[in-house]
């Protein structure tokens, strides 16, 4: 085709956030019940498009945290997940997303956005499997973002997002336990923990979590890249097969 024939498709933008945090031991996601069509009334994935051609992709994704949940993103974990493009994935139309993983430690309760009927914090778990029902390829995208907290738990520093500024050892194997869904020898995750230098470090005064001794308290260190990695126990028995 000519170029002098050629015309842009009409295609819009949108960011949709996995907001992730650890309430009542478990990992829940923040979702919002959709005020209008399509899917009216359904649970959703909090976000939108973006304002205007003028707007940054990364600006519209600080926007819709603010707005939808009352976030600064400033003071979490923010990252680009990845871009969903399925030309059919959104009955109003040709609709690209961009979407981010955002996890924090001890999250408020959110307040619904301008588009939205309703907003909670809803198990992960029960949206993953199908238990509460998401529109658009919300699902998919809540997948991937579980996935990508899972994956990264193994290889960098994400565990301590989801901890306030000190934390004790056993919150933090709670946070691995609970992203991964598996319970951890406390024994084994504390010498895996003193294997790698700079995860975590001393913060000083302990705090008293029962009638013995107040737990030792630690804070995020300076190692974002954890080597050796803290390989998920079903990871463990994958290698060992390959051994």
């Amino acid at each position: 085709m000519s170029e002098q024939h050629w015309a842009p498709p009409t295609v819009l933008l949108a960011v949709d956030l996995v907001i992730l945090t650890l309430r009542d031991s478990r990992l829940q996601v923040l979702l919002v019940e959709r005020g209008v069509d399509p899917y009216r009334g359904a649970q959703a994935l909090p976000g939108g498009f973006l304002n205007n051609t003028e707007e940054d992709v990364e600006a519209a994704a600080h926007r819709e945290l603010r707005e939808e949940a009352d976030l600064d993103a400033t003071q979490l974990h923010l990252e680009q997940l990845r871009t969903y493009g399925t030309p059919d994935r959104d009955p109003r139309g040709r609709i690209v997303s961009v979407a981010y993983l955002a996890i924090a430690p001890g999250l408020p309760e959110p307040v619904a956005g301008t588009d939205a009927a309703g907003a909670s914090w809803r198990s992960a778990e029960d949206a993953l499997s199908g238990v509460i029902e998401l529109a658009f390829d919300h699902r998919k995208i809540l997948a991937d973002g579980v996935e990508r907290a899972r994956a990264k738990l193994e290889h960098t520093a994400l565990a301590t997002a989801f901890c306030g500024p000190t934390f004790t050892i056993s919150e933090l194997q709670q946070v691995y336990e609970t992203v991964w869904g598996v319970p951890l020898d406390p024994r084994n995750f504390y010498r895996k923990l003193q294997g790698v230098d700079g995860f975590i470090v001393p913060a000083g005064t302990g705090r008293r979590v029962t009638k013995g001794r107040p737990a030792r308290l630690f804070r995020a260190g300076p190692r974002t890249v954890l080597h050796p990695p803290m390989v998920r126990p079903d990871n463990c028995e994958k290698e060992a097969g390959h051994g």
